[in-house]
């Protein structure tokens, strides 16, 4: 695993610092602002979503599944795990703790600058496997039509 990729991921994973020093911490890795899918974005953003994820999921684990890298370029595609034990924020709102194991994958795109600082992400992540994984959302199977 790359080195950027590596300090980024701990991030994530590892408790952060109280207070300005997980800003801090995260400044060493990213910039400050940061462009995340083109838009940019003020890093304590990335800061609070490490927050939530941290709490509201234990244990939170990352496996790399690919890597590739170029100049000025990290990519990697992995698998987010950990316990739901408190409300998760998503895009479709916020999920009640449901005690279950989720995991889900993603792949994100690091542009990096000739300091080994991220200032820019590419991110997607199948958020549907775990709002089913946490009982958020539900399939609704239709019946199959029956030949005429």
């Amino acid at each position: 695993m790359s080195s950027i990729v590596e300090r980024a991921l701990r991030l994530w994973t590892e408790p952060l610092p109280e207070g300005r020093a997980a800003l801090d911490a995260f400044r060493g890795v990213y910039s400050d602002p940061l462009a995340v899918n083109g838009e940019p974005a003020p890093l304590q953003l990335l800061v609070d979503r490490a927050r939530m994820l941290q709490s509201a999921l234990e244990g939170v684990r990352v496996d790399i599944q690919e890597q590739f890298a170029a100049p000025g370029r990290h990519a990697f595609a992995f698998q987010m795990s950990g316990r739901h034990v408190r409300p998760l924020v998503t895009p479709l709102g916020e999920v009640v703790p449901s005690g279950a194991e989720v995991s889900w994958a993603g792949l994100d795109i690091f542009i990096v600058d000739e300091e080994d600082r991220v200032t820019g992400v590419w991110a997607i992540a199948d958020l549907l496997t775990l709002l089913m994984q946490a009982d958020a959302v539900a399939l609704r199977v239709r019946p199959a039509r029956k030949s005429t």
